[in-house]
């Protein structure tokens, strides 16, 4: 039985989840997922299965083909795979926002023929490669550059923590075009070929999110046509910022869904296990850890709701997006640590899916902008 109180929904939104899960059940049944999670094996045949099923339409407009969800049908959505597993909720985002919507806002329209209908149908997984060695907070301060040539770009340079670059088609790359200009200026956004020549992509052996790791890419004079431009030279910085509510509304729903999916298994858990002639489910001590990952999980969803609600008023939510990503992803954690703590020396075990819980969780308050970041953004929020 699950935890998760479903009032609110829509008929449709509850069909949605229900339909999710089911086909995630088949495409990814769960005794597989461990065996991915230790092969660092990408979710192919459920992602495929998602967008065979039109699912990653939600996130796009119907003008380029896709299904004009709402932010909240994309909470129930992300919430749903984040229940589910994280993996795949992190191998659809990678792509279908985090580079994806970088096309889909900005794009030229011949751009946004070509690339969009092919996401929507699973045709073309993307990457964001943003971050670099000595940049990762502090993406104004990147490094990669790309020089014009004609009806080309040359671009140089290294990124690193690149989520999914070792499965993606295209890598949406955040570069420097003008490398005299002031921080914050003179970056660029350019739709590379992942398999151009001087393109390098070296996988990267992560503590978590095995299944949808990371990776270092290097360019070595790798040659992008002028075409690929997204946004405009030297538009980057400011078309990112307007990207930030929703992947930080798709982090908090996802990990809102894995709170849940923490806490029932513990609470599973704690029903069978047997000690002092009782289940331990009937301990307070352990009753009350249970209670506060049930609170812990139903703060992280509400607070996930109330950034769709503002999104869709079409409120910036600038404040409430990076509240959510703190609450959600810190509770996502604090939920695993205490779950292994019910768990005992079984949730230390590799033979039981806590672990994973616990290592998946702990990349959230790292990801998608700090949750130190998102502390300076609230500070500035309050005119501090």
């Amino acid at each position: 039985m699950t935890l998760m109180n479903l009032a609110g929904l829509t008929d449709e939104q509850r069909m949605m989840r229900e339909g999710v899960l089911d086909l995630l059940r088949v495409h990814l049944p769960w005794e597989n997922v461990r065996q991915m999670d230790e092969a660092r094996e990408f979710p192919h045949a459920a992602y495929n299965a998602l967008a065979q099923a039109g699912y990653l339409g939600i996130f796009y407009p119907e003008s380029l083909g896709g299904m004009g969800g709402s932010h909240t049908d994309i909470a129930v959505f992300l919430e749903t795979l984040g229940y589910y597993y994280t993996g795949i909720a992190q191998a659809v985002t990678t792509t279908a926002i985090y580079a994806g919507m970088h096309v889909a806002k900005f794009g030229s329209p011949e751009l946004q023929k070509t690339i969009v209908p092919k996401i929507i149908s699973g045709q073309a997984k993307l990457s964001l490669a943003m971050s670099e060695p000595g940049t990762g907070s502090d993406v104004a301060g990147i490094k990669t550059h790309a020089r014009r040539e004609g009806d080309e770009f040359v671009l140089n340079g290294n990124k690193v923590w690149i989520t999914c670059a070792h499965v993606a088609d295209y890598l949406v790359v955040i570069t420097k075009t003008d490398t005299q200009a002031a921080r914050h200026q003179g970056m660029s956004t350019l739709l590379v070929d992942a398999r151009s020549p001087g393109v390098t992509i070296k996988p990267l052996q992560m503590l978590g999110r095995r299944t949808t790791h990371a990776n270092e890419i290097f360019f070595d004079n790798v040659r992008v046509p002028a075409g690929n431009l997204i946004g405009g030279e030297g538009q980057a910085w400011k078309n990112t910022m307007k990207c930030l509510g929703l992947e930080r509304l798709g982090l908090a729903a996802i990990s809102a869904g894995h709170c849940f999916k923490i806490t029932e298994y513990a609470r599973d858990y704690a029903k069978q296990r047997i000690q002092f002639g009782q289940p331990i489910s009937d301990f307070q001590v352990i009753q009350h850890k249970l209670v506060d990952m049930l609170i812990m999980s139903e703060t992280a969803r509400q607070s996930a709701y109330r950034v769709a609600q503002l999104l869709d008023a079409g409120l910036p939510a600038i404040r409430e997006t990076s509240i959510a990503k703190i609450v959600c992803t810190d509770n996502n954690f604090r939920c695993a640590d205490i779950g292994l703590q019910v768990l005992g020396g079984a949730g230390y075990s590799m033979e039981y899916d806590m672990q994973m819980f616990f290592r998946d969780s702990r990349v959230g308050p790292i990801g998608g902008g700090s949750n130190e970041i998102q502390r300076n953004v609230l500070a500035k929020q309050m005119d501090l």
